[in-house]
C-alpha cells in the first residue's frame, strides 16, 4: 500500500494505491479532508467523490479509510463494513503530541465499536519541518482490545499473523512494544525532528552557540544524540559579562558530549559597533540596545561559520521565552531549526535531568551527566549586563 497524490478527472486526491505482483490493483481516495490546526488539505486536494468499497486482496476484503476518515463524523468505517469489508487498514500521517497514542487508541476503539471490524492503524514516522510523526502503529481487534503495538519514534518492520475465527479476523501474533514515558517521548520527539530536518535538507554538520546556559546545553545534547559528536561544533562567544562559571560550564558540557569546542570572543565586534554609533548615541542611556548588540554579534559569528563551513545553525530559544518575545531578532533567533521551540523552560529542566540519567534508544551520544549539574542548578541569565538574571524581565519559573 503506497500513499500518493493522484490526479483524476474528479480532481487531485490524497490517495493510496494497492500494489500486488508488480501491478496496481486498486486505488482509494481520502474523503474527509482536515482543514484545521496544522492541516490545510483543502488547498491542495479534493475529497474523493464517493465512498469506495473494500479492496479484494487475495481473497480478503480490506476497507481502507485514510487518516481523517476515521477521526471525523462521517460514517465511512460503518459504510465499509456494510459493503462487505472484513478488516480495516488505515494509513495515517498523525503528528505527535503528548499522550497522542492514547487519543489514537480511543478514536480507533470508537470506530471498532460502531463497525464491528478489527482495525490496523499504520502511522507515518519522521520529522517534517515543525511536525514530528512518531510512528507507533497498532491494531485494535473486534473485541476492542489492543492486538499489537509497534514502537514509537523507531523505524521498524514487524510481522503480524491474522487468522479467521468465525466472522472475524483475529491477530494471533504481533509485537507489543512498550510506550515511552512522557520525558523520554518528548526528548525523542525533539531528537527525531532535529535529525530529520538536518539530514533531509542535506546539512553535513550543525553549529551551536554554547553559552553555559541550560537551553544551549540541551540543544547540544540533542544534536549529539541525533547526529553524532563529530557533526556538532559548539562555539562559546564570551564578552565582558560572561561569568567564569559559564565559561567552565560550557567547556564541561562540550567535553562531556565529546564535540568540537571553539571560543570566539565578541569584544572587538561589539566595541566596533558601539564606536561606529558613538556620535548617534551621544546623550542616550545605555540599555537594551547595547545588550542586543551582543546577541547580534554572536548571531553574526554563527552565521559566518554556517556560511563558511556549510553547517546549519541550531537555534536554542525555549517556548517560555519565545512566547513573550524574550529573544533578539537577528541575534539568538538566528538559525535553521530549533529543537526545543515547543518546550517551556520547566520542560527543558525536566528533560535535562532525564537525559543525565538515561540514554534514549537510537541516541548517538554518551551516557552519564552530559549536561553539567551546575548548568541545571544556577539561575538562568542571558549575561548581557552585570548581575543579570531572566527574572529581571520575566516572572519566576514555577
Amino acid at each position: 500500500i503506497i500513499g500518493t497524490p493522484l490526479k483524476r478527472k474528479s480532481g487531485t486526491h490524497n490517495s493510496i494505491v494497492f500494489a500486488d505482483g508488480g501491478k496496481i490493483i486498486a486505488e482509494r481516495y481520502k474523503l474527509d479532508l482536515p482543514n484545521y490546526g496544522e492541516f490545510d488539505e483543502k488547498r491542495v486536494f479534493q475529497a474523493g467523490p464517493e465512498i469506495q468499497g473494500p479492496v479484494n486482496f487475495r481473497g480478503v476484503r480490506i476497507g481502507v479509510p485514510i487518516c481523517e476518515d476515521i477521526w471525523g463524523d462521517v460514517d465511512i468505517c460503518e459504510s465499509l463494513a456494510e459493503s462487505g469489508a472484513e478488516i480495516l487498514l488505515v494509513p495515517n500521517g498523525s503528528p505527535y503530541y503528548r499522550a497522542k497514542i492514547d487519543v489514537r487508541h480511543q478514536v480507533v476503539i470508537r470506530q471498532v465499536i460502531e463497525c464491528g471490524l478489527p482495525m490496523i492503524y499504520a502511522n507515518q514516522l519522521g520529522g517534517q519541518d515543525e511536525l514530528i510523526f512518531d510512528g507507533a502503529s497498532f491494531a485494535i481487534g473486534a473485541d476492542k482490545t489492543l492486538a499489537f503495538q509497534m514502537s514509537q519514534f523507531e523505524e521498524a518492520v514487524d510481522i503480524t499473523t491474522w487468522k479467521r475465527q468465525g466472522d472475524h479476523w483475529v491477530c494471533s501474533e504481533g509485537p507489543m512494544s512498550k510506550i515511552p514515558d512522557r520525558e523520554e517521548a518528548d526528548y525523542r520527539a525533539c531528537m527525531l525532528g532535529l535529525r530529520d530536518y538536518v539530514n533531509k535538507n542535506g546539512f553535513k554538520n550543525v553549529v551551536i552557540g554554547l553559552s553555559g546556559g541550560i537551553d544551549s546545553a540541551i540543544c547540544a545534547a540533542l544534536a549529539v544524540d541525533a547526529l553524532g559528536e563529530e557533526r556538532l561544533r559548539a562555539v562559546m562567544m564570551p564578552y565582558r559579562y560572561t561569568s567564569k562559571d559559564s565559561l567552565k560550564d560550557a567547556e564541561d558540557c562540550a567535553r562531556a558530549l565529546g564535540c568540537r569546542y571553539d571560543i570566539v570572543p565578541i569584544f572587538e565586534p561589539v566595541e566596533g559597533f558601539l564606536h561606529a554609533l558613538t556620535q548617534m548615541f551621544e546623550g542616550t542611556k545605555e540599555g537594551i540596545t547595547e545588550e542586543n548588540l551582543q546577541s547580534r554579534a554572536r548571531g553574526t559569528i554563527l552565521m559566518a561559520i554556517s556560511n563558511k563551513f556549510g553547517s546549519m545553525v541550531v537555534t536554542t530559544g525555549n517556548k517560555s521565552e519565545m512566547s513573550v518575545g524574550y529573544a533578539t531578532l537577528y541575534g539568538d533567533m538566528n538559525g535553521g531549526f530549533n529543537p526545543i521551540k515547543d518546550l517551556y523552560k520547566m520542560q527543558v529542566y525536566a528533560l535535562s535531568r532525564w537525559r543525565n540519567s538515561h540514554v534514549p534508544p537510537g541516541a548517538l551520544g554518551p551516557s552519564g551527566e552530559v549536561i553539567p549539574k551546575n548548568i541545571i542548578d544556577k539561575a538562568p541569565s542571558a549575561e548581557l549586563r552585570e548581575n543579570q538574571t531572566d527574572q529581571d524581565s520575566l516572572p519566576p519559573y514555577p
